[in-house]
């Protein structure tokens, strides 16, 4: 049987280093490419985190560099969040890697319409690579398999401001572009990652004792488990890109959803980057969107564990 393929956008820093693992880990899973985005960190940090990563297990996908920053926008980091370095400062080498090229967007493209209809996207930050390539080739709306976005919030006020999640706040207009565009995508927003991702001290220690990539996964949390202690308020660090990740590597983990319209505000008013998930069809509009409202955690859980457990050179 052969593997199911995968595309991976990520704006590398902790947690999407942590959702890199569990799909090169995968046995399952061919990952074709990775491409990286300006979002959490700068796009030549991402970049040095995925190629860490990625070395990290012994693998050899090619990691593309995409988009240095928004469309319309100065770029606005998470460097509070993640550490200066996007992985939580503990003294990684992260520098000196070559990426397989520059060329982020025509490598997502490319990977899509050599395989059409076989090929799942995975975006884990702001979707500027994915709103560029719509725009240069509107074709892979119908070529893509599947896409799965850990973005927006469907219940839940947001991470950054009060109506938004971060990946949306920081590109809203290539957010709106992808909502926009024809694409039908799944989101997995931070409101599940609040609700069924958070990680505990005892269970971080737990994952930390299952090798070296557990101690890699929990280590580099260290930022953002205080920022969650001080602002989002969680008991422990909240795992949104590896729960994204989870799900788009088994979509039966969901327990509750639905289908529906979803869009996001532009601009620079107070909305912006919110995520408008038209639940009565007031709008009128097709459904989009794959609303993921709950998940199985045991079963995430587990998913995390096996991906931690050790190294498994391939891909």
């Amino acid at each position: 049987m052969s593997r199911r393929k995968f595309f991976i956008d990520t704006d590398t820093a902790t947690d999407d280093a942590v959702a890199l693992v569990m799909a090169l880990q995968h046995p399952d899973i061919d990952v074709l490419g990775i491409s990286t985005v300006a979002g959490n960190c700068t796009v030549e940090q991402a970049t040095q985190n995925a190629l860490y990563t990625r070395d990290l297990v012994g693998s050899t996908v090619p990691v593309h560099v995409g988009a240095d920053g928004p469309l319309m926008r100065p770029l606005q980091t998470a460097h509070h969040v993640h550490g200066k370095d996007g992985m939580g400062d503990i003294g990684l080498p992260l520098h000196s890697r070559e990426p397989a090229s520059h060329r982020g967007v025509q490598a997502m493209i490319d990977a899509i319409m050599d395989s059409p209809g076989d090929v799942e996207l995975v975006t884990l930050g702001p979707l500027t690579n994915l709103a560029l390539a719509l725009r240069l080739e509107p074709a892979i709306v119908g070529a893509l398999k599947r896409v799965v976005t850990m973005g927006g919030t469907a219940v839940l006020p947001g991470n950054i401001t009060p109506l938004a999640e971060f990946n949306f706040w920081v590109d809203p207009e290539a957010a709106a572009i992808v909502t926009n565009s024809g694409l039908h995508f799944e989101m997995a927003g931070w409101d599940i990652s609040a609700a069924h991702a958070v990680i505990h001290d005892e269970l971080a220690a737990k994952l930390r004792s299952l090798g070296t990539l557990g101690q890699f996964a929990v280590d580099i949390q260290g930022v953002l488990r205080e920022f969650c202690r001080t602002e989002t308020v969680l008991d422990g660090f909240d795992l949104p890109d590896p729960l994204a990740m989870a799900i788009a590597l088994d979509p039966s983990i969901v327990t509750r959803e639905a289908q529906h319209f979803v869009e996001v505000i532009p601009g620079d008013s107070a909305a912006r980057g919110q995520t408008i998930v038209d639940e009565r069809g007031a709008s009128g509009n097709d459904a989009n969107c794959r609303v993921i409202y709950e998940v199985d955690r045991d079963r995430f859980l587990n998913m995390l564990h096996q991906a931690l457990r050790d190294a498994r050179p391939g891909n």
